[in-house]
């Protein structure tokens, strides 16, 4: 299957007409402009976890950081003392650290799972382990 970009946004997506909230993503430059510098060195600490496994995208749009590809596998949501750092695993986690774990779809062995990230070095061994989980786990292109 090929991704499908939608024709107002132009936003890529991983399933031909996919439901959405239709904005164009942003920069990050524009995105992070408004709030505070640490949150961008968690941002930028992230982006190097993931661009070190292989091909992504980096979709910041108004709600947060969208990391992609195929379809989105973490995201980055700002808020107010913090940034949760949220990823889908194929199985259920079970750790301190995780403060949300949500099942992707009925009889789903499927999971999306917080973490609250304060600074850059909160992306640490165990988020980065987590992280690349999550990558191979997601689908390509």
């Amino acid at each position: 299957m090929t991704p499908w970009t939608c024709p107002a946004c132009g936003r890529m997506f991983g399933r031909d007409g996919q439901s959405h909230v239709c904005a164009p993503a942003m920069s990050l430059d524009d995105y992070y402009a408004a709030r505070p510098p640490g949150q961008r060195e968690t941002c930028e600490a992230v982006v190097r976890v993931l661009e070190a496994l292989g091909p992504l995208m980096v979709e910041p749009v108004g709600v947060g950081i969208l990391f992609k590809k195929r379809s989105t596998f973490a995201e980055l949501r700002p808020r107010r003392d913090h940034q949760a750092l949220s990823f889908g695993l194929p199985r259920k986690l079970a750790h301190p650290r995780v403060t949300r774990t949500t099942r992707v779809g009925r009889g789903s062995e499927n999971y999306w799972l917080g973490v609250p990230v304060f600074s850059a070095a909160d992306v640490d061994d165990q988020v980065r382990e987590w992280l690349a989980e999550a990558y191979f786990a997601s689908r390509d292109w």
